[in-house]
Parts: structure tokens; sequence; C-alpha cells
């Protein structure tokens, strides 16, 4: 994310311009009233492409509107500021993650129901582990879901690793691995859908096991 310096009544040209044509065409095209739950939805889905494409600091809600083709009006009926947008978008995401991957339980499904939720809103999966962290103003907020996770894995690898120290070590890693390998399978351009689950599997593994081992010999050996 590079931010472009806009500040929240701030945008730009093509954003001014887009944001006019959807007001024009909000006032002179007939439609189909949304419910209120809708376009609540509608403005998240469009405020997530925005901030993962542009960045936090460089998104205006003008540019917000006009992704969402809506007026920045309507967008003002449902969020009082930038910030309680971003918000917003942040608790939507963890909320769909957490449906389809579970909260307190890691299974055998579990890695395979996280690359499919990254697949199906990959914008929003960047947002929660990569971006959020980088704005200053809510990164109090995401250690405290990345706590939880830590917590989560904690629970689930209790009794499985002997030593205290590596069961802590292996709580921190293994979502670290499980979603940073998820991110770069993304970045990748998703190679190998039917197969990304299970090499991610892999290399979760391939932590455990090593937090597992009992092998008290030297690295000089």
């Amino acid at each position: 994310m590079t931010p472009h310096g806009h500040e929240l009544g701030e945008t730009t040209a093509p954003a001014q311009h887009a944001a006019a044509a959807a007001d024009s065409a909000d006032r002179s095209t007939p439609r189909r009233r949304l419910r209120r739950t809708e376009r609540r939805e509608q403005i998240l889905a469009a405020a997530t492409r925005a901030f993962a494409r542009s960045g936090f600091s460089a998104t205006g809600l003008d540019d917000i509107a006009a992704e969402a083709g809506i007026s920045r009006a309507i967008l003002y009926r449902h969020f009082d500021s930038k910030s309680d947008l971003y918000r917003a978008v942040l608790d939507r995401a963890c909320d769909r993650l957490i449906a389809s991957v579970g909260a307190d339980e890691f299974t055998e499904d579990s890695i395979p129901a996280l690359v499919r939720a990254a697949a199906d809103e990959p914008d929003g999966f960047r947002l929660l582990f990569r971006y959020a962290t980088r704005e200053a103003e809510f990164r109090d907020r995401m250690a405290w879901f990345n706590d939880g996770v830590v917590e989560v894995a904690r629970r689930n690898l209790s009794g499985l690793i002997p030593d205290p120290g590596w069961e802590a070590w292996a709580a921190h890693l293994v979502p670290t691995v499980a979603i940073e390998a998820v991110i770069a399978w993304l970045d990748a351009g998703q190679p190998d859908p039917a197969a990304a689950a299970r090499r991610i599997a892999a290399a979760v593994d391939g932590v455990i096991q090593a937090a597992r081992c009992t092998d008290s010999r030297g690295t000089g050996e």
C-alpha cells in the first residue's frame, strides 16, 4: 500500500466524475431500492476492494462511493467516517473467516477452509492479515485479533508437544506459517488450487514436527 496523501475530504478527479455520475444515475434511473442491510453489504464489499487497492490513507469516501456506484450522501447514511467504515470492513472480513474456518478448533478441514476463504475474497483476506497491521490507527485492534489466533493454536497444540517452550513457539509460528503461505499462494496467482491446501498443510506440519522433536544433539553433528 502506498499512501498518496489524500485526506478524508479529498478525492481524485476520476473519483469525482464517477461519484457525480453515480449521483446523477441515482436521481434519474428507476431502480429497486435496496434494503438497508443489502446497501450496507454493497458498501462494505466496495470498500474492501478500494482499501485493498490503494490503502486506508489514500482512499477517500468519494473513491468508495464511486466503487459502489452510489452517491457520497448514501454512503454517509451508513457510516459516519472513513475510520468507522474501515473498522466495519475488518469486522466483516473477520466474521466471514470465522464462519468459514471456525473459531476454536483445528481440524483436518481447517487449512482447506482457510484456502477457500482466501480464494473467495482475497482482498478481505489481505486486508485482515497484511494491510491492517500497518495502519497505526488499527494496530491495537489487529494485535488483539492475532493474540486470539495464537491462543486457539496453543489450545489445539496442547498435549501434542511435550516441551512448554516449544509448544509456545509452535503456537506463534503455526498461524503465521499458514496465513503467510496462503497469502503467498494468492500473490503467486493461486496455482494448482486442488493441491494448495495439502502443500500448505505440509508446511504447517513441518513446524509441529520440529517442535515435537526430542533430539538434543548439538548442531555440530
